[in-house]
Order: structure tokens, then sequence, then C-alpha cells
């Protein structure tokens, strides 16, 4: 008896569920893998052929796959030596993958660095410590690099609120210094009763000093400092249950003491239906949005590329991960996009890496940015499990041939007299475009990062390293080279360093 009843109530929930479903109102739409992610079930990581058919990036990028198997793959963080340090949120652990030591672009092992965390979503690395973010609490403990060990944990900060809508806590340090700390709201849209709910916190390093630093930030999950000016942006997941297409998710400029609106107003000071009524001085007084990246689109991650390491046609540019929508009709988002800031204020926004969503089959869903001293770009993906790496130059990526294949002389289609003569002349175009000064410990500026050159015949031949000039990679400078000094410099090159 007891078991009819039981199955006789799972068959009206599977009923109830299907017509809800069917007839939800389209302002309630559900839609792409939220059940997955309530869940907490992960796709595979898709194929490297998988990639090359889904993933489109702008020319002269490549994608491969940095690590997998990372269970809810969230914040990331980069170390002095290279290895990444990654928040697997859901099992509470922080994974330490291995840099790539033999060129092949992919991480060569990896290490469960701490475990048994609470929803640990923040990593970040500051004055030779670890810091994580859980859901109350913010602890760091000593880092050694080199040996990939942690030390004993102590707690800095406590008494964020647990539970509600937004667990997870993002941690960063400024330029000032300071670490910065984001709580995400409890709710849709409300008013909140708890303790640093939808604001921004600025502390000391050891959490003292604590001051409310910026509120109506409904989740800003990801926040960064522009390289040229010192200002910090921050991305905020806009409202649901509003339609398709209402209200933005945002870009805002954090000034300290703003308020951005949350939950009275969104985008550029329109009444929130529910909260703004009744409250047009808060509506009034809050911070408009600097871009707008669309309805659900749900902005985690922004990561300021690092000038030095910056490739031609992206200065000055942010990349930013869109997780994807749920709450609407047809999936927008799952996308990496990068943002370029004119001299006037104003933003363009670009599809950077696309691919994660197509035909509303979803096979990941960007989280964070992070880029290495070689200048490669991580992406983390939660929903495979997935770090992936991209490049452009002679940045070694996973999936694609590091060595250059063909002949093991790069010169051998030129004359022993014609090497010497190009080789003459490049050394001249060598030397007054002051190449030296970044490939020349005996010449380079104090402070400078030298790139030794050497084993180049290994990955270059002459058309190779002509179209490296063309498109190069940070820090190395963009030169508008003519064809005869390009052809010269390239021979110079691979005569003089193209043996290791």
């Amino acid at each position: 008896m007891l078991m009819k009843i039981l199955k006789t109530v799972a068959v009206g929930v599977i009923v109830i569920g299907a017509a809800a479903w069917l007839f939800w109102p389209k302002e309630f739409a559900v839609k792409g893998p939220m059940l997955d992610f309530l869940l907490g079930r992960q796709v595979e990581t898709p194929a490297q052929a998988t990639l090359a058919k889904r993933f489109k990036l702008p020319d002269g990028f490549r994608i491969g796959i940095f690590a997998s198997n990372i269970n809810n793959a969230r914040s990331m963080a980069v170390t002095e030596t290279g290895d990444v340090l990654v928040a697997s949120m859901r099992p509470g652990e922080v994974i330490l993958l291995h840099r790539d030591a033999d060129g092949d672009g992919a991480s060569d092992d990896k290490t469960v660095l701490l475990q048994g965390l609470d929803y640990v979503h923040g990593v970040a690395l500051h004055d030779g410590y670890l810091y994580t973010a859980e859901t109350e609490t913010i602890t760091r403990r000593p880092f050694d690099a080199e040996k990939r060990l942690v030390g004993n944990s102590e707690v800095v900060f406590t008494g964020m609120p647990p539970g509600g809508n937004h667990r997870s806590r993002s941690i960063g340090f400024g330029p000032d210094g300071m670490m910065y700390v984001t709580v995400g709201s409890s709710c849709n849209v409300c008013i909140e009763d708890q303790p640093y709910r939808a604001e921004m916190l600025r502390m000391q390093p050891d959490g003292s000093d604590m001051e409310i630093y910026a509120t109506g930030l409904r989740n800003s999950v990801g926040f960064d400092w522009q390289p040229a000016t010192g200002a910090l942006f921050a991305t905020d997941n806009g409202r649901d249950l509003l339609g398709d297409d209402t209200p933005h998710c945002e870009l805002n400029l954090i000034k300290e003491g703003a308020d951005y609106g949350w939950p009275y107003a969104y985008d550029d000071q329109k009444p929130d239906p529910d909260f703004g009524p009744g409250n047009e001085d808060k509506v009034a007084g809050s911070q408009p949005m600097v871009h707008g990246f669309g309805a659900h689109r749900a902005p985690l991650g922004i990561r300021f590329l690092k000038p030095e390491l910056t490739p031609a046609g992206f200065e000055g540019a942010a990349l930013v991960a869109l997780h994807g929508s749920w709450n609407r009709s047809t999936l927008a988002g799952y996308k990496v996009v990068s943002l370029h800031f004119a001299a006037d204020g104003t933003i363009e926004q670009r599809d950077f890496l696309t691919g994660f969503e197509e035909n509303e089959d979803v096979i990941g869903r960007p989280v964070e940015i992070a880029q290495g001293p070689d200048g490669g770009i991580y992406v983390s993906d939660d929903y495979s499990g997935t770090i992936y790496k991209i490049g452009w130059g002679d940045i070694a990526v996973p999936g694609f041939e590091q060595v250059r294949p063909g002949r093991e002389n790069p010169l051998a289609t030129y004359s022993e007299a014609e090497v010497e003569t190009l080789a003459i002349t490049g050394a001249a175009v060598y030397a007054n475009y002051g190449c030296a000064a970044c490939h020349d410990p005996n010449t380079a500026s104090e402070g400078t990062a030298v790139k030794l050159l050497q084993g180049l015949g290994d990955r270059y031949d002459v058309p190779a390293l002509r179209a490296l000039f063309e498109n190069p990679p940070g820090p190395m400078p963009s030169f508008e080279f003519s064809e005869p000094e390009s052809e010269a410099l390239a021979v110079y090159l691979l005569k003089t360093f193209g043996a290791e």
C-alpha cells in the first residue's frame, strides 16, 4: 500500500513538473543546463576534434585543453613559477595544476593542495600567502610556489552570511595593496537584512580595517583593475524574471562609496518594477552602468590582459567570461568576449571565444580568465571541469604541434652566400630596431625581463618567423618591417640563434 502511495505521489510530481515546464510564462523561462547546475552534474571535456569544430577565436589564436576533470572549476590564480591554482567549488578543494615543463602546452600533473573547504570560490596570491574565499570566511596560508607547499591556515575575515542564491565569494588585491571582496545577494530581488549582501568590501590583507567600499551590486563575481588607469571595473549579474531582454547584465566602474542601484534600479537608473516605486531618491542616486552585456548573459570573470603580454590588436583590452543564461526563452551568453576601451570612454564588445553553445547544445560554461607568464590565456569551465589554454605566436598550446615540422636546416633553401649577405643586413635590422634590449642580458636595462633567443630552428623557418613579426606575441613590440627587412631579420635570427 505504501509503495502504491509513493508511486502515485511520484507520478503526480512528474506531471505537475512537466505542466509547469510546458506552460510556465515566458518571463519565467527556464532553459539551458540549469538542472545539471542544481544537481552538480557535469559533461565530459570536449575532444580536441570538437574544439576544432566548435570553438572560434580571432585569427592567430589557438586553443587546447590545459587540464581536465577539475570538478566545478571556478576562479584561478597563476603562481610566479607558472603553476595554475584552481578553486574546485562544490568539492571544496583548491587544485594546483603543474606548469607545462615539457613544452606540449598542457599541465604536466595536478595536486590537490587544499580540501574540506566550504564552497570555495575566490583564490588569490599576495605577499607570499595563498588566500581562499569560502562562503563565510577568508583564510590565508603561507605558500611556497617553488616547493608547491602551503603552511598553516589563518582566518583573516569571517561573518559573511551563509546560504542564499549567491554563495560564492570573490577576492582580489588592488594597486593599493588592499584586499577587495564581493558578496552576492541572497535573492533575485529583495531588501536585504543580512550584513555585506550585494556589496564590495575592502580591508587590509590581514582582514583589519574592513569597510563597505560599494553597494547595490547584486552579484559581482568578477572584478579587475585597468592597468593604464588603475580604475576598478566589476561585472554584475542582472535580476531575473523580467523577460528575455530586461535588464542588462552590467559592467560597472566601481567608485568608493557609490551605490549601483540594486534592488531599486538597474541599467541607466531605470526603476525596478518591484522596489523602484516609492524609492525615487535611491533610483536617482544610483550609478549607471558603463556597459551592458544584454540580459541573462551572466558575466563572471573579467581580466585585463597584461600590457607586457598583449597580442597585437588587444592593447588595453579586457576579457569577460559570459557564463550563460537560464531564465531566457533562447539561450544567450556561453562565450568569452573582449572589451576595448576608447579614449572617449566608449566600450566596444567583440566575440573572442565562441562555441560553448551551438543550436542550444551546451558543452561548457566559461567562468574565469587568467594569464600566465608566457602570455597564455587560461579559461575555466565549471560545466565540463576543464581549463583551456589559448595562445598565439610561439606560445605552446595543447593539441598543436610545437616543433616546426620539415627540414632540419631551416635555411636549406638559401645558398651560403645568400645566408651570409642576408644575415649582415638582418644584423643591422636587429640593431636598428633595438632588439637586443629585450634579448641580450648584457644590453637590457635593469629590471627588463630578458627572453633569450635559442633553438629557433626547432620551431621556425623563414616564413614562420616573418608571420610572427606580423602578429607578434606580447611583450614583443609590433614593427612595420619592409619585406626585405623582414626576410633579412629572419635569416639572421635563424643563423645566429637557430640551435639550442
